[in-house]
C-alpha cells in the first residue's frame, strides 16, 4: 500500500530535529532505520502528518570508551554494534544479540535507537539492555537526561520516552571479573523476530557460586521483563545443571505469556524456561573461560 502524504523534514543537527519536534508534537514521527515505522505507515496504521528524519544526524552514531563505560550512539546499526571489536571486547553480549536480529538486510539498516525507542515486544535489545543495567540517554528541547533499561520498557510499544525526547546514546558498564553472558532465542522463521529469548548475565566466586545474576526476557509478554524470580532462586546457589533447571521454570513468572498464530501462551512459557536454562548453561561456561 501506498502512506498517507505527510511533510518530509531532514534536520541536519539534534537541536532542529528536537525544535521540530517540539513545533509538531504527535502529529510528527521520527524516522531513522524506518524498519518499524514504513511498514506501519505502508498499511495505514501510522498516518503522520509529518515525517523528521533523524538517520544523517551527526554525532548520534559510533561506538567508543568513555569514563570506562562503553557509549554507544542511538543511530549505530546493528551490523557495527556485531563488528565492533570494542563491543566484543567489552560487552560481546551486546554483539551476540546484533548478530541475532533479523537479517543481513535489516542489521546493516537497522538502528540500536530505533529498535529500543519502538519496544516492540519480541524484539531482541530490549532483554540484553536489561541483563546489562544498560543507561538510555535522552534529549529535549529542555535537556538531557539517563533512564535506567529498569524502567524503560513500559509496556507494548510504550517507553518512558517523553513527548519531545529523542533517544540518543546507549550507555554499557564494565563487566566483573568470572561474568560470562549469553543470548538466546527461539526465532520467527520469517522475521527472525523472538518467539521466545533469554540474556543471561552471570557472575560466579572462585567456588563456583553464584554472586550475581541477571535475567532478561523477550518475546513471551507485551513488554522485556526481569526475570526476577529465576534471579532471587539463582543468588548465592551452586553453578549448576540442576539449579539452572528449577530456576529457569519460573522464566515466565509475573508475565502474561501472548498467545498467537506463532506461539501459545503455553508453548512461550515452556519455551522461557527451556531458552533461560540453555542461556545460563552458556553465561557459565564463558565466565569459567570457555568460548562456546
Amino acid at each position: 500500500m501506498i502512506p498517507a502524504a505527510f511533510e518530509y523534514n531532514a534536520p541536519k543537527t539534534l537541536e532542529e530535529a528536537l525544535r521540530l519536534l517540539d513545533r509538531h508534537g504527535d502529529k510528527a514521527k521520527l524516522l531513522a532505520g524506518g524498519h518499524s515505522l514504513l511498514p506501519l505507515m505502508k498499511l495505514r496504521l501510522a498516518m503522520p502528518r509529518y515525517i523528521i528524519d533523524i538517520g544523517r544526524l551527526k554525532g548520534l552514531s559510533g561506538i567508543r570508551e568513555v569514563r570506562g563505560k562503553i557509549s554507544i550512539g542511538a543511530l549505530t546499526t546493528h551490523a557495527e554494534i556485531e563488528r565492533s571489536d570494542l563491543v566484543r571486547k567489552h560487552c560481546s553480549l551486546l554483539s551476540e544479540t546484533a548478530r541475532e536480529i533479523g537479517d543481513a538486510q535489516v542489521r546493516n539498516r537497522g538502528t540500536l535507537g530505533g529498535s529500543l525507542a519502538h519496544a516492540d515486544p519480541a524484539a531482541d535489545y530490549p532483554a540484553t539492555m536489561l541483563a546489562l543495567d544498560a543507561e538510555i540517554a535522552a534529549a529535549s528541547k529542555s535537556g538531557s537526561r539517563v533512564i535506567p533499561a529498569s524502567q524503560f520498557f513500559v509496556d507494548m510499544l510504550t517507553t518512558k520516552l517523553r513527548p519531545g525526547e529523542i533517544l540518543t546514546e546507549v550507555r554499557v558498564g564494565p563487566l566483573p571479573p568470572r561474568t560470562g553472558t549469553a543470548y538466546m532465542k527461539l526465532h520467527q522463521p520469517a522475521s527472525g523476530f523472538a518467539i521466545v529469548g533469554a540474556a543471561v548475565r552471570l557472575t560466579v566466586s572462585k567456588a563456583g557460586r553464584i554472586e550475581e545474576v541477571r535475567v532478561g526476557i523477550t518475546g513471551v509478554g507485551l513488554k522485556a521483563y526481569r526475570a526476577v524470580a529465576v534471579e532471587n532462586a539463582l543468588q548465592g546457589s551452586n553453578a549448576e545443571d540442576k539449579v539452572f533447571a528449577e530456576a529457569a521454570r519460573a522464566a515466565a513468572q509475573g508475565a502474561e505469556p501472548l498467545s498467537d498464530l506463532h506461539a501459545s501462551a503455553a508453548y512461550r512459557t515452556e519455551m522461557a524456561a527451556v531458552f533461560t536454562r540453555r542461556a545460563l548453561h552458556r553465561a557459565l561456561g564463558r565466565a569459567r573461560g570457555k568460548s562456546a
